[in-house]
Parts: C-alpha cells; sequence; structure tokens
C-alpha cells in the first residue's frame, strides 16, 4: 500500500507538503490564507477591544478589577468600607459642631456679652429654701397645711416665715438694680413630689406681683434647683450666678432665719473664701414656740459644719443623699468651668487637698476667693461625681 504520510520529495516517495504558493504582499501571515486581493490590499487590521480602549474602557476596566479584588479578599473591602464610613461621619460631627459654634458666637464658655441671659447684673441676693408649696392654689400660702413640713416645722405661723423670707429677698432686690436674686433649693421631700423649693418660692412671689415690684425684679428673678442643704444653697447660687451672667459676683446677700447668721456668715463664707466685707445677710425671725428648738438644733448643725466645712462626710453627706429622693444629676460644674477644672486636678492627684498654682488652667476670670478654696475642690468632686 502506498503510503502518503512522509516528508520526502523522491521519486517513489510519498507526495511531499507544498507551501502555498503566494508573493509575501499576498499573504497573511496571522491566517495563513492567501490574500484574494492580490498585493493592493495589505493585513486586515486588528479589532479594538471597546472595553480596555479610550477613557470609557479604562473606568470598565478598573472597575472589573476591583469587582475580583472584592471577590477574592471580601472581609478585606468590608473593613475598608466601614473605615471610610467612620471617617465620613466623625469629619461631619467636627465640621456641624464648628459650624454650630460659629453661628452662636463662640459657643456656651464664650465671654461674649450676648451668650448670657444677664450679663449686666454684678450682685447676688440668695434666698435659702426651708420647704415646698404643695397647695393647688396660691391662695393659701399662709396656711401651714398648704406646705410640706418636717415633724419640727410644724408650729404655727411658720408659713409665714417663709413668705417672710420671700418678701424679704424682693425688697433686697428691689433696693438694687445691678442684682440677681435667686431662690435657692431643690426637690428635697419625697412626698412632696418632683417640686423644688425655688420654684415654690419664686410662684409664691410672682402670685404676690413681687410686692409692688413687678417690672424692676420679675426680669431678674430666677431659681436654683439642687442645693440640698445651707452651704450648697451658698456655692450652688454662686454657681449659677457665674452661668446666668458670664461672671462671678461681686457682693453676696443671703435671706435666711436670723439665728442661721453665723452659719452662712462665718462658716459658709469663709469655707468659700468670700471676702467679710462684700458678704451680707439679712435674717428674719423663726416663730416664738419653735425659736428655742431651733436655736438648739442650729447650734448642732453648726458643730458638724466646723468640723466639714464642705458637708462632705459623715451626716452631713447622709442627710444630702436623703434630701435627693428623685436623684437629680447636680448640673456644676457645667455652667461653672472654674470648678470644671478643679475637678480634673483632683483626678489627677485622687484625693486629697490640691495645690491649683501647679496646674495652668485659663483661670483669669475666676475670683481669688474660689482659687483658694482647695479644700473644696474635693467636695465639689464628691457633689458631681
Amino acid at each position: 500500500m502506498n503510503s502518503q504520510g512522509g516528508f520526502g520529495g523522491a521519486a517513489g516517495s510519498p507526495k511531499s507538503f507544498r507551501y502555498p504558493r503566494a508573493t509575501a504582499a499576498d499573504f497573511d501571515l496571522e491566517s495563513g490564507i492567501p490574500s484574494r486581493g492580490g498585493g493592493s490590499k495589505g493585513r486586515k487590521p486588528k479589532l479594538s477591544n471597546p472595553h480596555l480602549d479610550g477613557p470609557g474602557g479604562f473606568l470598565n476596566s478598573t472597575l472589573m478589577k476591583i469587582r475580583y479584588f472584592y471577590e477574592a479578599h471580601p472581609v478585606a473591602v468590608a473593613l475598608i468600607l466601614l473605615s471610610f464610613g467612620l471617617s465620613v461621619l466623625i469629619l461631619l460631627s467636627v465640621y456641624e459642631t464648628r459650624f454650630r459654634t460659629m453661628g452662636s458666637g463662640g459657643g456656651v464658655w464664650s465671654s461674649e456679652v450676648g451668650d448670657y441671659p444677664l450679663p449686666g447684673l454684678r450682685n447676688l441676693v440668695m434666698v435659702a429654701g426651708h420647704s415646698i408649696y404643695t397647695s393647688e392654689s396660691c391662695g393659701k400660702i399662709d396656711r401651714e397645711d398648704s406646705w410640706f413640713l418636717e415633724p419640727y416645722q410644724k408650729h404655727p405661723g411658720q408659713a409665714a416665715t417663709f413668705l417672710a423670707h420671700i418678701k424679704e429677698g424682693v425688697d433686697a432686690a428691689a433696693r438694687d438694680e445691678k442684682a440677681l436674686l435667686l431662690f435657692s433649693g431643690g426637690e428635697t421631700r419625697r412626698d412632696a413630689g418632683p417640686r423644688s423649693e425655688a420654684q415654690s418660692y419664686w410662684t409664691i412671689a410672682d402670685s404676690k406681683g413681687w410686692f409692688g415690684n413687678d417690672e424692676s425684679v420679675r426680669t431678674r428673678a430666677l431659681t436654683e434647683e439642687h442645693a440640698r442643704d445651707s452651704f450648697e444653697n451658698l456655692l450652688f447660687s454662686v454657681c449659677r450666678f457665674r452661668e446666668l451672667t458670664g461672671s462671678y459676683p461681686q457682693n453676696i446677700t443671703v435671706v435666711s432665719y436670723d439665728f442661721k447668721e453665723e452659719r452662712f456668715a462665718q462658716l459658709h463664707r469663709s469655707a468659700l473664701g468670700f471676702p467679710e466685707g462684700r458678704f451680707f445677710f439679712l435674717g428674719t425671725p423663726a416663730t416664738p414656740t419653735a425659736r428655742e428648738a431651733a436655736v438648739k438644733g442650729e447650734a448642732a448643725v453648726r458643730s458638724q459644719f466646723q468640723e466639714d466645712p464642705y458637708g462632705c462626710l459623715g451626716s452631713l453627706h447622709r442627710k444630702r443623699l436623703k434630701r435627693d429622693p428623685f436623684h437629680r444629676a447636680i448640673p456644676y460644674p457645667n455652667g461653672c468651668p472654674e470648678l470644671k477644672g478643679w475637678k480634673l486636678a483632683l483626678r489627677r492627684q485622687q484625693g486629697g487637698s490640691v495645690n491649683i498654682d501647679e496646674y495652668s488652667y485659663e483661670l483669669s476670670e475666676t475670683p481669688v476667693y474660689l482659687l483658694k478654696s482647695s479644700s473644696l475642690v474635693f467636695c465639689v468632686q464628691r457633689m458631681t461625681m
């Protein structure tokens, strides 16, 4: 049988393979097919890839690469996207805060006059609260059953002494057009409900038309509704004054019972470090039937404050806890930023007294009497934790 599979060219050998005859001009090197048009036409141009050529092709190619990367590393892509999202949220939050600060003219702590509701006031008149008004109307303010009274307060004429305090404070503020009148006292009685001593006093003063001083006093009369004892009446009212005016009081006048004068004018004033020459006390008498027991009880309380000037330990501290039945959060040192600086200093030192000179705070507007009250730092930290 004649085989036809060899490569030789001699006679009698299998038929040799012959390449197509065509000139270089007529032969397509890629396809191996002679071109039919002769040498007049060159090689067919290569078709372009629409996915790779041009700007649109580059974008599609990039997207395909991203897709392949996501399919190969889904966890890494998820982490990248999460990080990017958090970064965007943080940036938006920062810019929003800056925008609000600019819009409010300098922020909460700005010393600009327009940031405080009562920037022109210089002196403080503080009326210390002693009870909570519980009547549904203001027509019975001089009756004891209209007030929530502790057992030691249940004496004929007791309600009238509260009214006397209110009027004395209003009259003092009326005599000084630069005075801020603050009624001070928190929600100290559980059975009286969430009503404050301060709001009770303000409401009664308003119902009485501010005793003939409506226009001149009402706009300068506000409340401090967190104090739980006499020292907090004074301290928190100073902070509230700072919150409302942007500065600290030049003079302080306290209104309370006359037998409490030594406690306020000596113990509390000196504990706060306020100058004696700028501190004034207006006292009204207790009821005749209550005076003897009141004077005796006052001596005991004075003795406790002599041992613990800021009321942060022992029975005074427990009394504060008892007088906060609704667990109202004390807002200070917010609004009283100098106390906030002291609190931070105290945390670093972990208790005890603090040498203010060791810390560089912005305290140029702080009165000297507050700077010297290093023990007050410890007390404020306990009161605001």
